[in-house]
């Protein structure tokens, strides 16, 4: 195994954290451009995958990631903002990020949604400084672009995330580890 430098990892962290930074509203992305994403993620999800509805009114709130970019050559990151929505009203902003490091290369771009399927899970969420994807959570959607069902995901599960739409050459898409953070658009 090879030791990373600390220069390689800050080098690697910048470079992943300015790739990242494209397309998805770093620094200029105000409140409406955020609502005015969301929506069209929203309705571009009910649309591709239409069970996906019957989960939205099922959860006690979501929140939509509607761009949230990977890179890496090494050691990597990601980033987005998005909008947590309780019915449907936005109630606030978060931004996603994760740091990574490894055998990486590439970028990607994707979507995901966190579907808050208790009310407990979603207060738990709305009370954290900052709240990390951990194993409490439920992949419902993969890359292959199966169809989902409510019926069909494990209802009992506090957290279900909808990860698709992805565009870029990486292996996987994932939100695992990924720390939500609110913030003021």
């Amino acid at each position: 195994m090879t030791q990373i430098s600390r220069r390689t990892f800050a080098l690697g962290t910048v470079a992943a954290t300015t790739l990242a930074a494209c397309g998805n509203g770093i620094g200029g992305a105000g409140a409406a451009v955020i609502d005015s994403r969301v929506d069209s993620t929203l309705n571009h999800m009910y649309a591709t995958y239409p069970g996906t509805r019957d989960l939205a009114n099922k959860a006690s709130g979501m929140l939509v990631m509607p761009v949230i970019t990977q890179a890496g050559l090494g050691v990597g990151g990601s980033f987005g903002r998005g909008a947590l929505r309780i019915g449907e009203t936005t109630v606030d902003y978060y931004s996603a990020a994760s740091a990574s490091a490894g055998l990486q290369v590439g970028g990607q771009q994707f979507s995901s949604v966190l579907f808050f399927m208790t009310p407990e899970a979603l207060t738990d969420f709305r009370r954290a400084s900052g709240w990390a994807v951990g194993a409490n959570v439920e992949y419902a959607l993969n890359d292959t672009g199966e169809s989902l069902r409510a019926e069909t995901t494990t209802s009992l599960a506090p957290v279900i995330a909808v990860v698709f739409a992805q565009a870029g050459f990486r292996a996987g898409a994932t939100i695992e580890g990924t720390k939500y953070t609110r913030i003021i658009p």
